[in-house]
């Protein structure tokens, strides 16, 4: 299930990046042949409106989009709508296009996902509205009763009981209290859910001088934090859209010339990146959590393609506008051998790169 899922959240943001394409070309004035479905062979043809067909291909791995003379050795440059005849700055727009339509998308799923709503850290008024609350344990203090006791960040702490007395809900000052008032010194009976849905009971006896700041209070040394879900408002949710969409492009764009500095300079740290294989595994996991979990990280996905096309590597759209802009510099095309040179060593560079993640990704799961 988890390919399935993979295969069509890879189509959809592949055709979204040509639909780009595809709308700037036709108000370009350009020619567009055909709009594909998958890859060739072509399956069938959906339709032809106009001189554009519109087919589904056999490789359900994304989609393309057929503009006249972009991508041949210039046999077009002739005709006024060919790619390499219309104005350079339209042909620019063309390019631009599909990298703004996944930046665009990636907002429209950023700001569904807050709409619908993803787990999320509660303030202390949210909690009584929110959705699937839990007390998550957010950090544990090294060398304290609950790190003695084996709970670790993540944990849910379902509820507590010293027999006397009983914990159970989401608000982290009662369970503070709790452990302090309710709790004593008595061994407190922690039930806990852990990574993989294992539930167990923890005993723990909470100590005094856990807490540098409070030595007298009685503590198991965990700082817990009330996780769930609260749906924003539509207004709200595309204000806060475009903030998220804004951190994020530019965390990853931080995060991607790290790394592609360090693979010119051979020292790029590839645990910190992820292949087919691993955004496979991520996309699967995400779909089980909830359709605004899976939107967010589909969000991820679609300001991560927008940038790496943005790289000025031949055979990406940024070494594709890279040309343009040389074009327009030396006011004349680059010679067509040249520019299949070139892209041919952008292109093997790519899978290369593509081939030493995937297997990165498969010796981190097989070890």
């Amino acid at each position: 299930m988890s390919i399935i899922i993979f295969i069509i959240v890879i189509v959809a943001l592949i055709v979204v990046h040509e639909f780009g394409h595809f709308v700037a070309a036709k108000l370009s004035g350009m020619r567009v042949d055909e709009f594909g479905l998958g890859y060739p062979p072509r399956a069938m043809t959906i339709a032809k409106v106009g001189e554009t067909v519109y087919t589904l291909n056999w490789l359900p791995f994304g989609g393309f989009v057929k503009i006249l003379g972009e991508d041949d050795s210039r046999p077009s440059e002739t005709d006024p709508r060919a790619f390499p005849s219309r104005p350079r700055i339209l042909q620019a727009f063309v390019l631009i296009a599909g990298i703004a339509m996944n930046m665009f998308f990636a907002y429209v799923l950023i700001t569904g996902a807050l709409a619908i709503g993803t787990p999320r850290a509660l303030s202390q008024d949210e909690i009584p509205n929110a959705r699937a609350a839990q007390l998550i344990v957010a950090n544990v203090l090294p060398g304290s009763p609950a790190a003695r006791a084996g709970l670790s960040a993540g944990d849910v702490i379902i509820s507590a009981e010293d027999g006397h007395f009983v914990f159970s809900g989401v608000d982290p000052a009662a369970f503070t209290e709790f452990v302090a008032n309710g709790g004593g010194n008595a061994t407190i009976a922690l039930s806990v859910r852990h990574a993989g849905n294992e539930e167990k009971t923890i005993f723990i006896r909470p100590e005094t001088g856990v807490i540098a700041a409070d030595p007298s209070r009685s503590a198991l040394g965990v700082e817990v934090a009330p996780v769930g879900v609260v749906p924003l408002s539509f207004g709200s949710a595309l204000v806060e859209g475009a903030r998220l969409t804004w951190g994020v492009t530019t965390l990853t764009a931080v995060g991607l010339w790290h790394f592609f500095s360090g693979v010119f300079t051979f020292s790029a740290d590839l645990s910190q990146v992820a292949g087919p294989v691993g955004i496979a595994g991520v996309v699967g996991t995400a779909s089980v959590q909830g359709l605004g979990y899976l939107f967010s990280i589909m969000a991820i996905i679609s300001i991560n393609l927008a940038l790496i096309n943005l790289i000025p590597v031949p055979a990406l759209d940024g070494g594709r506008l890279l040309f343009v802009i040389i074009e327009s510099i030396i006011r004349r095309p680059i010679k067509a051998g040249v520019a299949r040179t070139l892209n041919a060593v952008g292109f093997v560079f790519l899978v290369l790169l593509m081939v030493v993640v995937t297997a990165h990704d498969i010796f981190r799961i097989v070890g």
